[in-house]
């Protein structure tokens, strides 16, 4: 194979990589999410969150003037929630289901004692930065 054919086998490669790239489903579940965590056991009290989702992976976006938290985890394209979320010293772990324009679990703090449930409403179908 010569060098020219080399480099048109490799730029088709590349552009055809690319395309679906590019063509990748987005996730059901990927936008803007407000979510309220209520304490039913300990002194933790309500939090609310706002968070994005962008191809299942999920941040915090927060407000300015809000105290920053730490969130990671995953949503699954079938809606299951599993995340990790820091806020100062205490550490939640949450877990349940996104379906639709809503969601709910349960969460807990361990290290405080506590735990509860939480609700999310989709906010926006677009991930924001």
């Amino acid at each position: 194979m010569t060098f020219t054919k080399m480099t048109a086998a490799a730029l088709s490669l590349g552009m055809v990589c690319t395309s679906a790239a590019l063509a990748a489903p987005k996730n059901a579940h990927d936008g803007t999410w407000q979510v309220q965590m209520v304490t039913e056991s300990g002194i933790c009290g309500t939090n609310s969150y706002a968070i994005t989702v962008e191809q299942g992976n999920v941040r915090y976006h927060g407000t300015p003037g809000e105290t920053p938290a730490q969130i990671s985890g995953q949503i699954a394209t079938n809606g299951s929630v599993s995340l990790d979320i820091r806020r100062s010293s205490a550490q939640a772990q949450a877990s349940g289901s996104l379906a639709g324009q809503s969601g709910s679990g349960v969460w807990k703090v361990a290290s405080y004692g506590c735990s509860g449930r939480w609700n999310a409403q989709k906010r926006s179908s677009v991930a924001q930065g």
